[in-house]
């Protein structure tokens, strides 16, 4: 129940779905004979307040601290014990259909396991990553990310699937009970820079202190105040800073989380 929850409030609570209600909502005050006005001042607000949202990079300012807190290719013992691989950078949908790995733009999660596998052949290499479609639960990532994992040189006798967890918190939970790690051990967690802060949380809530190996930046480039050309784009890492956000207050209120804000 809590999954079907988390779902329908990360649907809802979006800048996308918010702008939208607010749309809808100004186009029905427009039609009315009494409140026509206050229809053409909201659909009037809502265009220039997207407008900005699409030229000004307010998408890098609530996105940018979640990227950068943690650091970047930390330094490493020669020693690893295992590298965890979060899933969501699969299209099991698209890829069982053009009979192809179909990946999105967090494929460097993907990219980064094998690389770093290739350099610590003493580690093990853990995917977890199950259905996030409360619809279609049996569209799992896991078999398809292994089978990449694998055409990129991972050893098949290295790696360690899971594919149930329908979420981060899952993720962690799922992962501990099958890789069992010692104390003591050194295991890293690769995932995109954003969703670094919340995932760390997780797996320290369960008693597993990984080291964070943040990938998939999308912010920190060249500034630019306006910028024609990436205004689609703007709206939607905007939409990502909001949901990365909220999930960390709603992991936090619900125990899932260590802190509200996992530091290094």
């Amino acid at each position: 129940m809590m999954f079907i929850v988390t779902k329908i409030l990360g649907m809802l609570l979006t800048p996308g779905a918010l702008l939208l209600v607010g749309l809808l909502g100004g186009g029905c005050l427009l039609w009315s004979r009494r409140f026509w006005r206050s229809g053409r001042i909201l659909l009037s607000f809502l265009a220039v307040f997207i407008l900005a949202l699409a030229l000004l990079p307010v998408d890098e300012m609530v996105i940018g601290p979640l990227e950068n807190r943690f650091p970047v290719n930390p330094p490493l013992p020669s020693h690893i014990d295992g590298i965890i691989v979060l899933g969501g950078s699969v299209e099991p949908g698209l890829s069982i259909a053009h009979h192809q790995v179909s990946v999105n733009e967090t494929a460097e999660r993907l990219i980064e396991g094998a690389r770093l596998s290739r350099q610590h052949p003493e580690a093990r290499l853990l995917f977890t990553g199950g259905s996030g479609d409360p619809i279609q639960p049996d569209l799992r990532e896991a078999p398809i990310a292994a089978q990449a994992l694998t055409d990129m040189g991972v050893d098949p006798e290295r790696l360690v699937v899971e594919d149930a967890s329908r979420n981060t918190y899952e993720n962690a939970v799922f992962s501990q009970r099958l890789a069992q790690p010692q104390k003591g051990q050194i295991w890293l967690l690769v995932t995109s820079a954003r969703h670094m802060p919340r995932s760390v949380g997780v797996f320290r809530s369960v008693g597993w202190p990984v080291v964070p190996w943040p990938v998939d930046y999308i912010t920190g480039g060249p500034a630019s105040w306006i910028n024609l050309d990436r205004w689609i784009q703007r709206l939607r890492n905007l939409s990502t800073g909001v949901h990365e956000w909220a999930g960390l207050v709603f992991y936090r209120l619900s125990g899932w989380s260590d802190s509200l804000f996992p530091e290094p």
